[in-house]
C-alpha cells in the first residue's frame, strides 16, 4: 500500500512557474514508476508525465514536452514536477500515482496506476 500527498498547487500568472511535489508513505516507494495527471472540470483525467523508478527515464504529453521537468528523490520518497511557462490551460486539478515498472513510454493511462493522491489545484490566469 502506497499514500500519496500532493502539495504546491496554487495561482499563478500565464508565464510563470510552480512546482509540485508528491510525498509518499508505504513501503517499496522505489519500486515503483510514478505519473502526474490532471483533470480540468468538465474533462477526462489526462496524462501529464510519467518517471521510471530510478528516475533515470521520463515521458510527457506533448502539450507539456520542454516546460516541465519530473523528477524524484527516493532517499525521500518524493516527486517533482517543475512546470515553467505556463498557460491557462494548463489549469487543472493535479494528481500523482505510482505504477508498475514499465517502460516509461508505455505508462500513460490512468488505468496502468495502482494508486492516487487527493489533488492539489493550479489555476493559471491570463
Amino acid at each position: 500500500q502506497v499514500q500519496l500527498v500532493e502539495t504546491g498547487g496554487g495561482l499563478v500568472q500565464a508565464g510563470g512557474s510552480l512546482t509540485l511535489s508528491c510525498a509518499a508513505s508505504g513501503r517499496s516507494f522505489s519500486t515503483y514508476a510514478m505519473g502526474w495527471f490532471r483533470q480540468a472540470p468538465g474533462k477526462e483525467r489526462e496524462f501529464v508525465a510519467t518517471i521510471s523508478r530510478t528516475g533515470t527515464n521520463t515521458y510527457f504529453t506533448s502539450n507539456v514536452r520542454g516546460r516541465f521537468t519530473f523528477s524524484r528523490d527516493n532517499a525521500k520518497n518524493t516527486v517533482y514536477l517543475q512546470m515553467n511557462s505556463l498557460k491557462p490551460e494548463d489549469t487543472a486539478v493535479y494528481y500523482c500515482a505510482a505504477g508498475p515498472a514499465l517502460p516509461s513510454h508505455t505508462l500513460y493511462h490512468r488505468d496502468q496506476y495502482h494508486y492516487w493522491g487527493q489533488g492539489t489545484q493550479v489555476t493559471v490566469s491570463s
